[in-house]
């Protein structure tokens, strides 16, 4: 099992690579995901914990490490659907650069997300994260419209940027495959984001033939969507369940804010202890803001509850 814990936490705070894997290896972690925030200047330090065996690597998020001159966390920098050749050009340079770097720190999974649906106007996602924000926790009559009418305009819009999503997918796939790494399709929080939920099935059977696609779930978005009436949380991950090589784990409070501890919001964790198997990666992505003692806290939470993260 590949418990780990995302440097999504802490990277921000370091400038040593070296000395961010040995903050979260103290805290008792045997594997880290190196995430969409590891800025180049991060890299020396973290080859050198690598060989040292500091730290293994459960997993990488794209883009990683980041471009040059680019400080902040930024995995959505250039999409693989968009509608500039040149920014699919330089998604596609900078996903074949994170595998390459994936082997270089032993590493056999990469996160990815794909884009979204981009629209010069009448984007429904902000009317309907407005609704949902009114609704507080009910499936309101102005939530169920804002949702009706938002999904039907996303799927009246989906077929040229999951066209260009398909042809961006199937460019990187004989390179990961050289490497020996996988690629996990994350769900997304965002209502315009690709794949939309409904088709991240059938966009996982039709990669299958490439060999190096699955599902990545995130419990957070899973269960914002959940919230939002987009789908049900055990229902979609059970579906998706044959897919799977990866989760990032984190909590959603009442008011709706993700990566929080687990164990303190509102996910039915049975739903997470279910579908875990020995062979996922699974990673806690945990908010910047939270504390050491926190997620230490969310970490024992984690092993008491997911009977697979103890061996049990």
């Amino acid at each position: 099992m590949k418990f780990s814990i995302s440097s999504c936490w802490n990277s921000h705070r370091h400038d040593d690579g070296y000395a961010m894997l040995v903050e979260l290896a103290e805290m008792g972690f045997e594997y880290v995901e190196l995430s969409h925030g590891t800025r180049i200047s991060l890299v020396p330090g973290i080859l050198k914990g690598i060989e040292e065996k500091v730290i293994k690597v459960s997993s990488v998020h794209n883009f990683c490490p980041l471009p040059v001159g680019v400080m902040g966390a930024a995995p959505n920098l250039y999409e693989p659907t968009a509608i500039s050749r040149k920014e699919r050009i330089l998604w596609l340079h900078n996903t074949l650069k994170t595998v390459d770097f994936a082997q270089r720190v032993n590493c056999d999974r990469i996160v990815l997300h794909s884009g979204k649906v981009r629209l010069l106007w009448g984007n429904p996602g902000p009317a309907v994260d407005d609704a949902f924000d009114a609704a507080e926790g009910e499936d309101s009559a102005a939530l169920k419209l804002a949702r009706s009418k938002g999904l039907k305009r996303m799927n009246s819009k989906k077929k040229a940027f999951m066209k260009r999503l398909r042809e961006s997918y199937g460019l990187v796939a004989e390179r990961a495959k050289e490497a020996g790494v996988r690629f996990g399709i994350e769900n997304r929080e965002g209502f315009s984001e690709l794949p939309l939920d409904d088709d991240m099935l059938s966009l996982q059977e039709e990669l299958s033939e490439l060999e190096v696609f699955g599902y990545w779930h995130d419990s957070g978005h899973a269960e914002l969507k959940d919230r939002m009436g987009l789908l049900d949380h055990r229902e979609f991950l059970t579906k998706l369940r044959p897919h799977l090589i990866g989760f990032h784990l984190h909590d959603v409070s009442e008011k709706n804010h993700d990566h929080q501890t687990p164990g303190t919001g509102v996910i039915d964790w049975s739903i997470l202890a279910d579908n875990i198997r020995e062979d996922d990666a699974v990673i806690m992505e945990m908010s910047p803001q939270l504390t050491k003692e926190e997620i230490l806290n969310g970490k024992e939470f984690l092993v008491k509850t997911i009977p697979s993260l103890s061996g049990k």
